[in-house]
């Protein structure tokens, strides 16, 4: 019979190495940022934000400029990330980036994810009443069951 060693504990490296927080510039995905980011922080995981530019609609067939104005948005959200981020410069070791994809919500979080080889998804809890009836953004990614999620409220 052969002595088996105990094994060792090797400290801070179990835990996911690359998190999806999905970002639309709303309340609840900021706070979810927020708790991506201490996630991360504590792990040394890659932090990876993720904005979904809405597809054009009906408004862009009537001649709104849909394309530029999602553009404009998720500049301002990756501004933002990037100042929040700045502020803890030297205090606190993040690695971050910031990714924009087309189309709904739910598929463009499940492609960030595939593709960024996610160990986990952040989201914040939807803002919108008919999101109880329909099935918000975040219970679909729950019901995908690919990655662990947290929803932020």
């Amino acid at each position: 019979m052969t002595e088996q060693k105990p094994s060792q504990f090797e400290r801070g490296t179990d835990g996911p190495k690359v998190i999806v927080v999905g970002v639309d510039g709303s309340a609840s995905a900021s706070r979810a940022a927020a708790y991506g980011g201490g996630l991360a922080r504590r792990q040394g995981a890659l932090l990876a934000f993720v904005y979904v530019q809405p597809l054009l609609s009906a408004g862009a067939a009537m001649g709104a400029p849909v394309a530029e104005t999602t553009d404009e948005i998720a500049e301002s959200i990756m501004e933002e990330l990037r100042h929040g981020t700045e502020l803890f410069k030297g205090i606190f070791d993040l690695r971050w980036e910031f990714h924009t994809f087309r189309g709904d919500p739910y598929t463009g979080l499940v492609t960030a994810a595939d593709e960024l080889k996610a160990d986990a998804v952040v989201v914040g809890a939807s803002e919108q009443a008919g999101h109880r009836f329909v099935g918000s953004v975040a219970i679909r990614l729950v019901k995908t069951g690919r990655w662990p999620v947290t929803v932020v409220p």
